[in-house]
């Protein structure tokens, strides 16, 4: 069943959001995870919270999972913090 990482997301350092990025896309692919929607987010109901959202499909929770906690991925959440304040969910 297909999972979807939510990414809300806040920038702090432009050039350390540049860097992750870069560094992140690839590995997504590698688990199979495609980018669905990335940008500014519009309210209609409620309160915004951070005010940029990533979305990003998985073939799997499975996949979602072993991407998030690979050790690959996680030699990059150093620049991720330093370029973002930043909360990821898993749904599915």
């Amino acid at each position: 069943m297909t999972a979807y990482v939510i990414v809300e997301l806040e920038p702090k350092n432009p050039e350390k959001m540049a860097e992750y990025s870069a560094l992140a896309a690839p590995l997504v692919a590698a688990y199979g995870g495609e980018f669905i929607a990335k940008g500014p987010a519009e309210i209609l109901t409620g309160e915004l919270g951070k005010p940029v959202k990533v979305l990003i499909s998985f073939p799997s929770k499975e996949k979602a999972k072993a991407w998030y906690n690979s050790d690959d991925y996680q030699a990059i959440v150093p620049t991720r913090d330093a370029g973002m304040d930043s909360n990821f969910t898993l749904i599915g």
